[in-house]
């Protein structure tokens, strides 16, 4: 494997700025990276990405072995070359999407039903990297057991375990030296678990560690509290992950804690409801108030978006039901909180961090 390796440039409090170095490129961070489900941004395209300033976009692993194949992305070259992005790529290992469905679960892994046509489909740890290496990303995640928020502790302990010995499977069987793998922290948020697990997590080795398992149900303090009880266990020179998480106030409240890097699909779905992120806080262009404005979303935003529709314009077509209402709003989404991430880079590196995080908190909290 390629150790993803973190060079750290800035730090105010635990909060930090650096750069990770990847086989095929490196990325800044903290970064958002934004989720291309089933090879595409909602609403988007490479060009878009790449006009947006994202550096990884996301693939989803459960998606893309169903349809249109992992066998079929590998001929075009990996997931990269077959979406025409030439940024980085990573893939989720698709364990989030399958426990979903309700899957039966053993020891050795798990059995589920396709949401496409119904058929069965078997993931083990094995299977998983195997798909992904076919995929081709630059980073792929091992199989991990994520339990919806609250759970017994007898369900989160036995999620961790196996969490635990997938990883080591997961890591055995990788095989890409041009690929880097990533282990996944389980333990809901019981701290003594959530500290264990990424504990054990770093004794298998990985090139990059993921906080997994949250934003699945617990308050924003309960996964504050759960990422503060097990990061301090995680290597400071390499990428610290937060699956699935990102809405401005947990962001800039993980960064706070030493995360480095974050993903989300809320930018896209908010946009397809005609929900704006701006330096106002939440905007919903489907009020009757903006029908005559003539404000762009966020006056305070560069985006091309911003710099060429109105808030009444972009009513109206949510009025109409014309579908580039939700693609413009979320082109403004996913532009709105990359910059959000390089403000808060800049913040980190002069040392105003605090003061950056109050505000938001004050907006956003």
């Amino acid at each position: 494997m390629f150790a993803v390796k973190l060079n750290i440039s800035a730090r105010d409090g635990d909060a930090r700025v650096g750069t990770a170095t990847t086989h095929r490129g490196t990325y800044d961070t903290p970064l958002f990276m934004p989720v291309g489900t089933r090879g595409a941004i909602k609403y988007l395209s490479a060009r878009d990405y790449e006009e947006l300033g994202a550096q990884i976009v996301l693939g989803n692993t459960y998606h893309l072995m169903l349809r249109p194949g992992a066998e079929l992305i590998e001929k075009f070259g990996g997931l990269g070359s077959f979406a025409g992005w030439k940024g980085l790529t990573l893939t989720d290992s698709g364990g989030f999407q399958v426990f979903s469905l309700d899957p039966k679960v053993d020891d050795d892994g798990v059995t589920f039903k396709s949401t496409y046509d119904g058929s069965y489909h078997r993931f083990t740890p094995e299977i998983a990297v195997d798909v992904q290496q076919k995929l081709g990303a630059d980073i792929q995640m091992v199989l991990d057991v994520c339990t919806s928020l609250p759970a017994e502790p007898s369900v989160v302990r036995l999620a961790l375990e196996r969490t635990a010995e997938w990883a080591k499977r997961a890591k055995d069987a990788h095989t890409r030296p041009d690929q880097s793998l990533f282990g996944i922290v389980q333990g809901g948020t019981d701290a003594a678990m959530r500290a264990e697990s990424a504990r054990r997590t770093v004794e298998i080795g990985f090139d990059g560690y993921a906080i997994g398992g949250l934003s699945v149900g617990e308050s924003r303090a309960e996964m504050v509290d759960a990422i503060g009880a097990c990061i301090g266990e995680l290597p400071d020179d390499q990428p610290r992950y937060l699956m699935g998480v990102g809405d401005p106030a947990s962001l800039v409240e993980a960064v706070a804690l030493g995360v480095d890097q974050f993903d989300c699909v809320l930018q896209t779905r908010l946009g397809r409801h005609g929900a704006a992120l701006t330096s106002q806080g939440r905007l919903q262009i489907k009020n009757a108030k903006f029908a005559e404005s003539d404000e762009p979303l966020d006056p305070a935003c560069s985006c091309w978006v911003c710099q060429s529709h109105t808030r009444g314009y972009l009513r109206h077509l949510t009025q109409v039901g014309e579908p580039s209402a939700a693609r413009l709003v979320s082109v403004h989404n996913v532009a709105w909180t990359i910059n959000f991430m390089a403000e808060m880079r800049e913040s980190i590196t002069n040392g105003t961090f605090s003061r950056f995080r109050a505000s938001v908190l004050d907006l956003w909290g």
